[in-house]
């Protein structure tokens, strides 16, 4: 699918922007957080939690931080007004990790502190691979001050993978915090897979991997071969909806956690299976972003990922297959 994809990719980036915009509100739930708000409303009902990312990432000075800093406390206002069961995705470059790592820690600090006096956890998103080592230091320093509210994100396609997950719980324990994911940054084949079956099988032993440690399990997939894998991994270790974790060495039970794990989509696809999960009572949470900078983002994520078009044409010509 790469070559089409590309091919996709010219023809999209051709399109005219209102008609990208009328495809990406299936994906992209508004230009602030007022819209977001009422979109995660009317998903609530369906016995879905949310995380919320507000677009945008690398920044190119650190006066363009502040907008973050700013709109991320709006978030934290909106969720506890709204008593919304929603916690935070931030991306740290966007809160200059390239620029000052030193003032970055300290704005991702302040921020922390804030959520957790609402018991509200915050993921570090995984961006490409010159930030992923400095990501997993955030986390690593920031529970060293005893901010246990965060977890970082974690790609099946990089082969370090694996070390990075006992490397993370050797350090914290039960109190280890994954959002496994396939990723969708292309690195060079020198440093990660590329095909899709050895990501999904990379992706299969991870979450065992994450399973066993006694860590939690965010599993971000709308893959059915890693939602079944999961699913049977879950019952293997006698993990299930509205039962207390079985593991030893777990971490305690958190506000807006599931037993030890949950499913994670992203807003607008396979909402079929996610309503499918939540019916069985597995906890199910929706990557809700939301912004200004909407077209920039798709078209970075267009760049980053060409296959990423192919689900833009399925939105346009198969529109019941993505609904929300």
């Amino acid at each position: 699918m790469g070559v089409l994809g590309r091919f996709m990719v010219g023809v999209t980036k051709r399109l005219p922007k209102f008609f990208i915009a009328s495809v990406g509100r299936r994906y992209v739930a508004g230009n602030d957080i007022e819209s977001a708000v009422t979109v995660m409303k009317k998903l609530s009902s369906e016995g879905a939690c949310f995380t919320i990312d507000v677009l945008g990432e690398e920044i190119s000075n650190l006066e363009e931080a502040q907008f973050f800093i700013d709109e991320y406390d709006r978030v934290l206002d909106a969720i506890v007004d709204n008593n919304l069961d929603a916690n935070l995705s931030i991306k740290p470059t966007a809160f200059g990790l390239l620029i000052d790592p030193k003032k970055a820690y300290a704005h991702i600090e302040r921020l922390l502190r804030n959520a957790a006096e609402n018991d509200i956890f915050v993921r570090l998103d995984m961006e490409d691979h010159r930030v992923t080592q400095p990501t997993i230091d955030i986390v690593l320093a920031m529970h060293a001050k005893g901010l246990r509210n965060v977890g970082t994100v974690l790609q099946s396609r990089l082969f370090r993978t694996s070390d990075d997950i006992d490397t993370i719980c050797d350090q914290l324990g039960g109190a280890a915090d994954f959002r496994i994911c396939k990723g969708v940054y292309l690195e060079h084949e020198s440093i990660s897979r590329t095909g899709y079956r050895p990501i999904v099988d990379a992706m299969n032993e991870h979450i065992e991997q994450i399973l066993d440690r006694g860590a939690y399990a965010g599993v971000a997939s709308h893959d059915w071969p890693v939602i079944k894998h999961t699913l049977a991994a879950l019952e293997a270790r006698g993990m299930a909806p509205d039962n207390p974790d079985p593991r030893d060495g777990c971490g305690e039970s958190r506000p807006g956690k599931g037993p030890g794990y949950e499913f994670q989509m992203l807003l607008g696809v396979r909402g079929n299976i996610r309503r499918r999960l939540a019916k069985d009572g597995h906890p199910t949470r929706i990557y809700v972003p939301y912004g200004e900078r909407w077209y920039e983002y798709s078209m970075r994520r267009l760049d980053e990922n060409p296959d990423v078009a192919m689900h833009i044409v399925r939105s346009i010509f198969m529109p019941w297959t993505n609904r929300r």
